[in-house]
């Protein structure tokens, strides 16, 4: 198994969220506090429930749609928040994984996780420019040219990050191995891990810990108030009553022999509650995020769609190679070639772009 996919096993257990300022001229950020109620299916922030939009002929009967889709975000690039706050700094911070770091200098930022998520948030905050490097899974226009620091697939590179000289990594327990991040600490490089669970409840307290840990707590508000907006929005696309859509997201890697169905902290099921649809594995009682794929678990899952991301249906020689597995004919997603897929770095990032993601994922779903 790779590394990724060990890594996509783990539970997701740690929280973040910034804390108020303490000692004079120092602020103090806890990023690991839990995650506070953020972006509900039904109703906004405020318990106003949503606007309800007109439905299609396919959103009053989604059962009836066949073939497979792809989700595409209709613009991929980061748009920064407009702001004139400079980084106020020192910032002590209680990184997630017990250790107290001081955030001195933001020149030099390297942000680094499996989704490239905290590389989304760090150029939405308008801080882009300040970023030296960048991991496999960053996919958007704007960090298109800096340099990789996992030259092997979601792998550190100490090396390769210490050649860059940065100021502050920002990183957290999906990506490692942790020897590489303890060697950064005794370089001098301060270190500071976030909240690695993906959830949509989780992104405006994922956002403030950044923001206020780099030192521009304001615009992480300004960051949270606009994501927030677009998600609302994005989550009006869900067609309410009815029978819902059971949907099954797979991760595959053909080319490695890795073959993983979600289940509940996966990210994906967070993913398909907003669009509407009932997640099978958590349906059918599964306990971790990802658990080895079997014919026995998507017969019983009995799903009416299958998400998967871009590159895993590629690895299988796309939706013919995905109906041989075992257990996929025998689903009405297999029988109808109900697949959805999307990119990679866009499915699971719960980033500042989520409401994008949640919009093209409902229109591949509902409006193919």
């Amino acid at each position: 198994m790779t590394r990724l996919a060990a890594l996509l096993l783990l539970t997701l257990t740690a929280c973040a969220g910034p804390s108020d300022a303490a000692s004079p001229g120092t602020t103090t950020v806890d990023a690991c506090r839990p995650a506070v109620k953020g972006f509900a299916v039904t109703a906004d922030a405020d318990g106003k429930p949503l606007p309800t939009a007109t439905p299609t002929e396919h959103q009053k009967a989604p059962h009836t749609i066949t073939g497979p889709s792809t989700a595409t975000l209709t613009d991929h690039g980061i748009h920064p928040v407009e702001s004139t706050q400079e980084p106020k700094l020192p910032v002590e911070v209680k990184s997630c994984d017990g250790k107290q770091v001081q955030v001195k200098d933001v020149s030099r930022i390297i942000p680094v996780d499996l989704y490239g998520t905290l590389s989304e948030i760090v150029f939405s905050l308008g801080l882009g420019d300040k970023v030296v490097g960048r991991d496999t899974s960053t996919g958007f226009p704007e960090a298109a040219k800096l340099p990789k620091v996992t030259p092997s697939a979601h792998d550190l590179n100490a090396e390769a990050i210490l050649a860059l000289d940065p100021t502050v990594v920002l990183t957290d327990k999906s990506i490692g191995p942790p020897e590489v991040l303890e060697q950064l600490r005794a370089s001098g490089v301060a270190v500071v891990f976030f909240d690695d669970a993906r959830t949509m409840d989780g992104l405006p307290s994922q956002v403030r810990a950044v923001a206020a840990a780099l030192g521009v707590p304001e615009r992480g508000e300004e960051l949270v108030r606009r994501t927030q907006g677009e998600i609302v929005k994005a989550l009006t696309l869900a067609p309410r009553g009815g029978t819902p859509l059971r949907m099954t997201f797979l991760y595959i890697r053909g080319t490695a022999g890795v073959y993983l169905m979600s289940g509940p902290g996966s990210g994906a099921d967070a993913m398909i509650k907003s669009i509407g649809g009932v997640d099978t594995g958590t349906d059918i009682g599964l306990t971790k995020p990802f658990v080895p794929l079997t014919s026995e678990a998507l017969i019983r899952s009995q799903p009416d769609v299958i998400i998967v991301m871009t590159e895993g249906l590629k690895s299988i020689k796309g939706v013919e190679g995905l109906v041989k597995l075992p257990g996929i004919a025998q689903t009405p997603a297999g029988r109808n070639r109900r697949v959805i897929d999307m990119f990679d770095s866009d499915l699971l990032g719960f980033g500042p772009r989520t409401g994008r993601t949640v919009e093209a994922l409902a229109k591949a779903v509902y409006l193919p």
